[in-house]
Order: structure tokens, then sequence, then C-alpha cells
């Protein structure tokens, strides 16, 4: 071989190599992607919500009557006994300060009341003699009588007029009484408050007791103060009788029954807690949410049904909830982040020999992380997690990592 001929051979095989490396750098390389296997596994669809504990009877204990109430000694957590724990103390309030107008009042009702007693005790004294002549005179008729110097009309005549002064003393000096009472009560409308803090020490109180045994789980002020009738004063309940109170859109209310199992979750232990559900409420109410929309909800009450763990628990702790609504092991399932709709279907992408393959698979219950695959997929299958606008069906693929 001549040179010529050499140098032919060696520019063929430096064209050859650049056309390799040109039609390898050009050729489509493949889509990287999240390839995930298919196997049978549980699945369990459930209603998430957060939720909070409740004490199932909390007894608000309220003033009995209006007056100042004594410092509470108890504190939150203390234990009470039924018909026997006094939780507070109430006794009578102090007068309010009268203003001038109503001061001069009540001063001129005084005056008025002395001069009306006066008037009454003179009265009395007037009585008294009249009084005293009617007897006098009735006794000597009696005499007379006996001598037969008066006739038995005028006997009857001073008896009369004994009886009426006699009585009419008696009117005297109840009248007398009544204006008495009418100046002490004259008298009270003029007692200032600063007359009455002497008295709240030797005063009888009302005491309020608590009607069951318990726990006091919230006092509304432990301060001394004024109360008014029917006032809340303090909280008091069982904590070893929990349950958990859940507000649901009433469209997930709907799909709800009481008996379902119910997974007690993030609640500040290790393991979920066991639960069930005892009532869904018959009625619902309106809530505005975090973002400003009005939304109907409707409570739910779960029993706990675990042995133990939740006694760490306390009255108003915050929980999430999740009811079970359907539940089954060995279910073929795949990622929802894998499924998509074409058309009326839903679809995904499997891998067969390094490609991209469509598939149109039937889908079943689903819950918010996976969905049950009913046909289209086999068991050891993969499929793309997380299909991007690259992949398309025929496009070759490669799994990361």
């Amino acid at each position: 071989m001549n040179a010529n001929s050499k140098r032919i051979v060696m520019w063929v095989v430096i064209l050859g190599v650049i056309a390799v490396a040109l039609a390898l750098s050009f050729a489509p390389r493949p889509v990287m992607v999240d390839l995930v296997e298919i196997e049978p596994g549980p699945l369990v669809v459930t209603l998430d919500e957060e939720g909070e504990t409740r004490v199932h009877d909390v007894y608000t204990l309220s003033a009995p009557v209006a007056g100042r109430v004594q410092r509470i000694e108890m504190h939150v957590g203390d234990e009470v006994t039924a018909n026997d724990t006094v939780l507070a103390q109430i006794q009578p309030g102090d007068p309010s300060f009268l203003d001038p107008r109503s001061e001069a009042q009540a001063r001129a009702a005084v005056q008025a009341a002395t001069a009306a007693r006066d008037l009454a005790a003179a009265a009395v004294k007037d009585a008294e003699a009249q009084y005293e002549f009617a007897r006098s005179e009735f006794a000597r008729m009696q005499e007379l009588i006996g001598e037969g110097s008066i006739s038995e009309r005028q006997l009857d005549a001073a008896e009369r007029d004994f009886k009426a002064r006699r009585a009419g003393l008696d009117t005297a000096r109840a009248a007398q009484q009544v204006r008495s009472f009418e100046l002490e009560l004259a008298q009270a409308q003029l007692v200032s408050p600063l007359e009455t803090q002497g008295t709240r020490e030797s005063c009888d109180c009302i005491p309020v007791k608590s009607p069951v045994s318990g726990r006091v789980l919230n006092i509304a002020d432990r301060s001394e103060r004024v109360v008014r009738e029917g006032e809340a004063l303090i909280q008091i309940g069982d904590p070893g009788d929990l349950e958990i109170v859940v507000d649901y859109l009433s469209m997930d209310a709907v799909r709800i029954e009481a008996g379902q199992r119910v997974i007690i979750d993030n609640w500040g232990g290790n393991e979920p807690l066991d639960g069930r559900v005892r009532l869904v409420e018959p009625f619902g109410f309106l809530k505005v949410s975090a973002l400003g929309i009005e939304e109907q909800r409707v409570n739910v009450i779960v029993d706990f049904a675990s042995d133990d763990g939740w006694e760490r628990l306390g009255h108003g702790y915050q929980v999430e909830t999740r009811v079970v609504l359907w539940e089954a092991n060995d279910i073929l399932t795949v990622p929802l982040t894998a499924l998509f709709r074409d058309g009326e279907q839903w679809a995904l992408f499997a891998e067969e020999d390094g490609r991209a393959v469509l598939r149109h698979v039937e889908v079943g219950q689903r819950n918010g992380i996976i969905a049950e695959v009913s046909s289209g997929l086999a068991a050891g299958e993969r499929v793309v997690a997380h299909p991007s606008d690259r992949v398309a069906d025929g496009v070759r693929i490669s799994g990361r990592g």
C-alpha cells in the first residue's frame, strides 16, 4: 500500500469516528424518571381532620346569688368530692355610693320618719292617759253598782269605754312601732360602703359546693370580686372520662357512621391510638376557615378504644384523627402522582424494555397517597411515579439511581 492509500484509509477512519461521535451526540437520550415497582399491599381509606379532646361531662358552677365572692383557694387540677368540697363562698355585696340628690332625699326621709315616730309617741301618751282614766272610771262604777247608786246601763257604758281605750292604746303602740321601723328603713338608705367593711369577717357566706367528684378544669377568676347572679365561677369534670370532638365538612360527615374505626395520631405518644366513632351529630353549623371561606361543619364524637396511653391527655388537647372508611390487604396500588386523565379514562406510564408505554387502568379505592388499580397492571411491573411533559408513549426512559 502506497502513501496515498494510507492517507485515504486514515482520513476514512477519522471521518468514521467523527460521524459516530456526531450520531451519538445527537441521538435522543433516555429520560430520567422515578420508577416504582408495583406490589400488593394494604390500603386504608380515611377521612383526616384535627380534633380536640374534652371531658364528656363538664360542670360549670355559677354564682347562685349576686354578691362578693371570696378569693378562690382551689387550683386547676385539684381533686374535688361531690357535695363536700367547697369551691367558693359568696358574701353580701357592699351598698353603692349615693349621689348628692339621692343622699339629700334619704336624709329628708330620715327626718320625716323621725317626726312620724315622735308623733306616734305623743299619740301613745295620749292613749295611755285616756286608758288610765277609763280604767279608774270603770273601777269606780263597779263599786257604785254594788251600792245600787248607778244603773246597769251606766256600768256597761263604762266597761265599753274602758275596753275601747285599751284597744286604742294597743293601736297607738303598734303605730309607734311601725314608725320606728320606718325610721330604721330610712336610716338604712344612708349606710355607706365604708360602714360594711368591718362586717365581712363575721357575716354568713353562701358556700358553692361541687355537685360531682372529679378535678378542677378551669377557674374564671381566682381573685375576690363582685359577681352577678348566674356568673360562671369554676368548671369541674372527670379527666378519666375523655372523648374527642372533630368537626368535619358536612359532605364528609355523611360518609361517617357510628362504630367505624378511628386512628388517633400526632397526640404526643410514639404509637397511634385506637378509637371508635360514637356519634355523628344530626345538626351542622357554619364555620369560617383560616382562608375566610364559609364552611358547613358537623361534629363527630370519638371514644378511645385503646386500653392505655390516652390517660396522659387532658381536656382541650389537640389530636389528629383518621376515620377509616375502607381498608383491605393484598391490594395492587400505585402512587396517585403516577395517574393522570387521558380523556375519560385513568392512565399511567409503565416501563417495558426501557421505554414508557401508555396504559389505561381502572382505579378503585384511593386515599391521599395511593390508589387501587383493579385492572391494567400486574404485580412486578414498574410505573413512572412522577411523569413529566418529556415522558410520552414510546419514549426511552431510565430509572434514577
